[in-house]
């Protein structure tokens, strides 16, 4: 039984590693790959086997079983619950080039390799325990990537949020010094680093592929779902449909995500007064009163005692 436990805990973290490390790989990192592998004369400059050789044996080994695993897992998850999970992954920024079957193969290997091996390591000393244990396994299993994945769009939105004044700043200066607007999107992103860059370098990439300018400035806003964002975005399009100056708008645009900064910070600040609250009552009054009290208590214990029938 313990050989059984620790080889279905080798399977466990091997497919865990690789589906967090090794697995994920976006479509710019596979297509980089393969202009690497290639020589002056336009063939593979290794063979098939070689590349194959070139992967770790984990990796060889985790991959047909992670592609069965989101294969089954996938053909019981409905169309409409695919479809969320690709919008979440795209509002995540697809952290680590995962895709919807790395996602479900994930979530099926969790469901099943907790509950399994939490049951299979309790059931000798309480069945009753185990059962009950690997019940509240599964639950984590099923809710634990949904959480997870729920905190990395929080983080990426924040991220977004935090800097878009910052690129509006140098988008205005940058079309105020004579720039069109593609070009002053493309030097900003140059400069800068982060979700948001990496957003609008997708949408100049889209707009040279022949998306009209409008339709990939509504794809950015639908795949970050930011309110400053789509506010700002929002605005673009109808300066560029009313004919309105660019550099109005983006002046207009930055001082009011200005002020929203300054309004977000203004109220974080008057909620600090009300999150302090629990610790100090949890934490430092009944320190403050045992260190205050404290002497005066053991007088009046002392007072008593020596005050008692002799």
């Amino acid at each position: 039984m313990a050989v059984l436990i620790a080889v279905l805990a080798f399977i466990s973290v091997s497919l865990l590693v690789h589906l967090l490390t090794v697995a994920p790989e976006n479509e710019r990192q596979r297509l980089l790959r393969r202009l690497t592998q290639l020589d002056a004369g336009g063939r593979p400059a290794y063979a098939e086997r070689d590349r194959e050789l070139e992967v770790s044996l984990v990796t060889r080994l985790a991959r047909p079983v992670v592609t069965e695993l989101a294969r089954l897992v996938g053909r019981f998850t409905p169309k409409g619950m695919r479809e969320e999970i690709r919008r979440k992954l795209t509002a995540a920024g697809n952290p680590g080039g995962m895709q919807v079957q790395d996602f479900l193969a994930f979530k099926g290997l969790l469901v099943i390799a907790l509950p399994v091996g939490t049951f299979l390591a309790l059931w000798r000393n309480n069945p009753t325990t185990a059962l009950l244990l690997a019940a509240v396994a599964f639950a984590a299993g099923n809710v634990l990537p949904d959480l997870l994945l729920k905190s990395a769009i929080n983080n990426r939105k924040r991220a977004i949020q935090k800097a878009l004044p910052d690129m509006l700043d140098l988008l205005t200066v940058s079309v105020e010094a004579g720039l069109a607007f593609d070009s002053a999107i493309g030097k900003v992103v140059e400069k800068l680093k982060g979700p948001l860059a990496d957003e609008f370098q997708r949408m100049l990439h889209d707009v040279r592929m022949g998306m009209p300018r409008r339709e990939a400035l509504k794809e950015v806003a639908s795949r970050t779902d930011v309110p400053d964002l789509n506010t700002f975005i929002a605005s673009l399009i109808q300066a560029d449909t009313l004919g309105v100056s660019i550099s109005k708008v983006l002046r207009i645009q930055s001082e009011q995500m200005r002020n929203r900064r300054k309004q977000r910070a203004e109220e974080t600040a008057m909620k600090a007064p009300i999150k302090m609250i629990f610790p100090l009552l949890i934490f430092i009054f009944p320190t403050i009163f045992i260190v205050l009290l404290g002497p005066a208590v053991l007088q009046i214990i002392d007072t008593f005692v020596k005050a008692g029938p002799r």
